[in-house]
């Protein structure tokens, strides 16, 4: 019976050590999303910085991400940061285009800011580039008292296990012919 017990605490704590991670990062609510399409991107935010309020989220938009349109939070104000980009273009040389790298929400007074007990999620849209592959996005969390610098990447491949703060991976996948894009 005892030993029956003891392969229970094993297997709840096997479970509760698979799920935490979901939450000890900033995260998407879609970790994944067809090449070309408009991706709505949620941000989930689950803890502030070493129990100190959350008081701010930038997110740096990785190349290819296009067009972004941030959702307005209520009791944050809202910024974004628009950098000329070049592109490749099939003529004579590259195309210099406007285009939002980064989207900024920082809490307007003391009590808008996200409690580290509490979880809430910041969204932003915009449209993936055609080719398939990883897309990094680099959020600075700023806090009451610190910061999560969520930027760190992997050295080959997309794992970030054993990274202390890694940035936040969406997964673009090739399109699949004759899908819609949302």
């Amino acid at each position: 019976m005892k030993f029956l017990s003891t392969i229970k605490t094993i297997a709840l704590c096997a479970a509760v050590t698979v799920t935490v991670p979901a939450f000890s990062h900033i995260s998407l609510a879609e970790g994944q999303a067809p090449a070309g399409s408009t991706y709505k991107a949620v941000f989930g935010v689950g803890h502030g910085c070493a129990g100190s309020a959350t008081t701010g989220l930038e997110v740096r938009l990785p190349p290819g991400f296009q067009g972004a349109k941030p959702m307005p939070k209520a009791g944050w104000t809202l910024a974004t940061r628009v950098d000329k980009l070049a592109e490749p273009s099939t003529s004579h040389g590259n195309t210099v285009t406007d285009d939002v790298t980064l989207v900024s929400w920082h809490a307007a007074n003391p009590e808008a800011a996200l409690a580290d007990a509490h979880y809430d999620e910041f969204v932003l849209r915009g449209k993936l580039p055609a080719q398939a592959g990883p897309l990094w996005f680099k959020v600075l969390q700023t806090c009451a008292s610190g910061r999560n610098d969520w930027s760190e990447l992997p050295a080959t491949g997309t794992s970030t296990l054993g990274l202390k703060s890694p940035a936040v991976l969406l997964d673009v996948r090739p399109d699949a012919a004759g899908q819609p894009h949302h």
